[in-house]
């Protein structure tokens, strides 16, 4: 698997399990509605902030990160990330190479932490996922989500030092 810089050429490879998973509500803020062009601009965010693919040996694309700061001016040393692995591909590896790529973008552009805002607590593979990269719940905003099929659950803030 190869991590690189996305091109507008990848959105057409991204939307579908981007919509896919957006669509579900199962795992994201997002509104579930987003439209393709909506969704592309929100995704692919100006530098100094990063989005990556991961691809396989043929250059298909099985996951991508939105990297950025998570706040600005006396917050800009706190840096964010958010990634999306095609369903057809999960269990492979591909959220952990993202996950691990992005905390190495944030330690080597000089961030001094990095901390997810949302993570839906009921993402248990996420939550196992960072954790074992040495993020921890900080906080829990409860019922801060309306899961579609578990009602009001809570969302960890969780956090890295770097």
């Amino acid at each position: 698997m190869l991590i690189r810089e996305a091109t507008t050429e990848d959105w057409s490879d991204i939307w579908p399990f981007f919509h896919t998973i957006i669509a579900a509500g199962e795992t994201l803020t997002y509104p579930l509605d987003l439209g393709k062009e909506e969704a592309r601009g929100w995704w692919y965010v100006a530098p100094p902030s990063r989005v990556v693919v991961a691809v396989d040996e043929t250059g298909a694309v099985l996951g991508t990160a939105k990297m950025n700061r998570n706040h600005m001016g006396n917050g800009s040393h706190v840096a964010s990330a958010t990634y999306l692995v095609d369903p057809a591909h999960s269990g492979k590896g591909v959220g952990r190479a993202l996950c691990e790529h992005s905390v190495e973008w944030a330690r080597t552009a000089g961030f001094r932490a990095m901390q997810f805002n949302a993570v839906v607590e009921t993402n248990t593979h996420a939550v196992t996922l960072y954790e074992s990269i040495g993020f921890e719940v900080i906080g829990t905003l409860p019922e801060g989500f309306n899961h579609p099929t578990q009602g009001y659950v809570g969302v960890h803030i969780m956090h890295k030092a770097l």
